[in-house]
């Protein structure tokens, strides 16, 4: 899955060519509210790691919260060596409105029927 803000991947900004970020499954749940949705209560969300794996260099991550009709990412932690990222905020209206818009548009979703 890829996260565009200003036109820019942040995944391959932030971990490198041959990261990944989360499966589309994972990021947008078919059933349920997924990571991505955001609360006045904030949590940190993984949004990639590098070729090399999380568990190695560690994970791209962002602490995501609601303030009222804004949206923020910040505090973000890096895998090693990798520079770190600026808080991004976000209209929360159209951060709905996208987040709506990706989980009712599941092209990438294959049947597995047999």
């Amino acid at each position: 899955m890829q996260f565009r803000i200003d036109g820019e991947e942040l995944v391959t900004e932030a971990v490198g060519e041959g990261g990944r970020g989360p499966f589309a499954e994972e990021a947008l749940p078919a059933r349920g509210p997924g990571p991505l949705w955001v609360t006045g209560e904030g949590r940190r969300v993984v949004l990639g790691e590098p070729e090399c794996t999380g568990g190695c260099c560690g994970h791209l991550s962002a602490f995501v919260q609601r303030h009222g009709g804004i949206v923020e990412w910040s505090d973000w932690q890096v895998p090693r060596g990798r520079a770190g990222l600026p808080a991004f905020h976000f209209d929360a209206g159209q951060y709905d409105a996208e987040l709506t818009r990706a989980l009712t548009d599941r092209r990438w979703q294959t049947s597995r029927s047999g």
